[in-house]
């Protein structure tokens, strides 16, 4: 927990926070520390005896599979997650999930806010690099708006599963109301664990289930800033920023593409949308597309689906959802930037421009950097899994963008992958969900400025 403002850092006084201080230098270094740090603390837990249905303990490599799995808010799963793990293993998901949704540092705030109303400023700048806000006086207010909002979403979300658990399938009271309340944290989160074997498949055709948990990741997945600028200014479009109006066009248009792609490659499928009824499925290729947000619930199989189904899914995996929020992948804000930068680049225009603004060099660099360096680590663990399995290239890459996405849907490979496969997938969860800016510069020790500039040359490109 951050504590009270002491020292030059105020988050951590003593010798063991000076210790802390000089080794983790930049907010950005904390944030992976800490991430890293709760998914050992929740290997640890689910390593227990009691964690399993069982009472049998669970080998270290899947521990601390679902453990990373739950905090980098992924869902791929090596272990069912209603039949193996017991009530106290699924709570300790569920509580991974929501400490990886909210990010650590805003419940590291509002620990510290409760506890003595003071917050240091390395405590305010870690948090920060967690939520993307844009000033930092904002920072505790932003902390306590986001843990408020995801609870009443989550509660809405636990009460209307709930009712209709009831209602609609004879669930006990109880059993309606713990899995209402996991589902809805899981949803909202984008995380896509679920407790039923099957995911989200028994309720095809159920618009009340469905339809709560897409919105659910939609809202999750817009990311905070835009929803709560959404909940100011929502009848002043004009008024809104770039960042709320690339994430909202966005996300709009990969949601209708994304229903009409996956509806016409899926209709004839006899194992997917075939047998259903129109409206079924088009309620279905809604859901499959609303799941590549990052959320891996599924309301058809997604082992029989078509390989070119796979392939737009991959596509949009690894688009995600939006900033600062609860998706994964390399955002939607940063797919669109470099769509205007392209289309920037066409025109021969000098300047990048989305609408009565122009995009500044340093956010073209960022974009262009965080998608070439996600293509590559997808691209080098594509390689390195097809060399440690027999499974085809299509599967393969669509197990590692979800990895990478923290997507969590599967085609069904990811229990038969070897243990060197597992351990390598951990590693995809965790830098698909911290960031790969943020790994990038944990790993560097300082930044370096250069106070001179050199005589510029253009290469031939192209």
């Amino acid at each position: 927990m951050i504590g009270p403002g002491r020292g030059p850092g105020g988050a951590f006084p003593g010798r063991p926070g000076s210790m802390l201080r000089r080794r983790l230098q930049s907010p950005a270094q904390m944030v992976t520390a800490l991430f890293a740090g709760t998914s050992i603390l929740a290997t640890g837990l689910l390593k227990l005896p009691i964690a399993t249905a069982s009472g049998e303990s669970t080998t270290w490599l899947e521990a601390l599979f679902t453990a990373t799995s739950a905090v980098c808010i992924n869902g791929l799963v090596v272990l069912d997650t209603g039949t193996h793990w017991s009530v106290f293993g699924q709570v300790v998901i569920a509580i991974g999930i929501q400490i990886g949704g909210l990010g650590i540092m805003t419940l590291a705030t509002v620990l510290a806010l409760a506890v003595s109303g003071r917050l240091g400023l390395l405590g305010r700048l870690v948090l920060r690099e967690e939520s993307k806000t844009l000033s930092m006086t904002d920072v505790r207010r932003v902390a306590r708006d986001v843990v408020v909002f995801s609870l009443v979403c989550e509660l809405i979300v636990a009460v209307v599963l709930t009712v209709r658990l009831m209602a609609g399938y004879g669930e006990p009271f109880g059993r309606s109301v713990y899995s209402g309340v996991f589902h809805a944290i899981s949803a909202f989160n984008n995380a896509g664990f679920a407790l039923w074997p099957d995911s989200m498949m028994r309720f095809s055709g159920d618009p009340w289930v469905t339809i709560t948990v897409a919105l659910a990741v939609i809202v999750g997945g817009l990311g905070f800033p835009v929803i709560f600028e959404l909940l100011r200014s929502w009848r002043r479009p004009a008024r809104w920023s770039v960042l709320t109006r690339l994430t909202l066009w966005v996300t709009a248009a990969l949601l209708v593409i994304g229903t009409v792609v996956l509806l016409i490659a899926e209709r004839a499928n006899p194992h997917t949308l075939g047998p259903m009824e129109t409206p079924d499925k088009l309620l279905a290729a809604f859901f499959a597309a609303v799941m590549p947000r990052t959320a891996g619930f599924n309301m058809i199989d997604i082992s029989a689906m078509r390989s070119e189904s796979w392939m737009f899914m991959d596509i949009l995996m690894f688009i995600g959802g939006g900033s600062a929020g609860t998706s994964g992948g390399i955002k939607v804000t940063t797919f669109g930037l470099l769509a205007f930068v392209l289309w920037a680049e066409l025109r021969g225009d000098a300047q990048v421009k989305l609408g009565r603004r122009a995009i500044p060099p340093l956010v073209q660099r960022q974009a262009i950097a965080i998608a070439l360096f996600s293509a590559g680590v997808v691209a080098v663990s594509t390689f390195l899994v097809l060399s440690m399995t027999h499974f085809t290239l299509d599967r393969v890459l669509f197990e590692v963008v979800s990895a990478f996405g923290t997507t969590g849907l599967s085609t069904g490979i990811t229990a038969q992958l070897p243990p060197a496969a597992h351990v390598l997938v951990v590693v995809l969860m965790f830098v698909g969900r911290v960031g790969p800016l943020t790994v990038g510069s944990a790993l560097a020790l300082r930044e370096r400025t250069r106070h001179y500039k050199l005589p510029e040359e253009r290469p031939i490109v192209g």
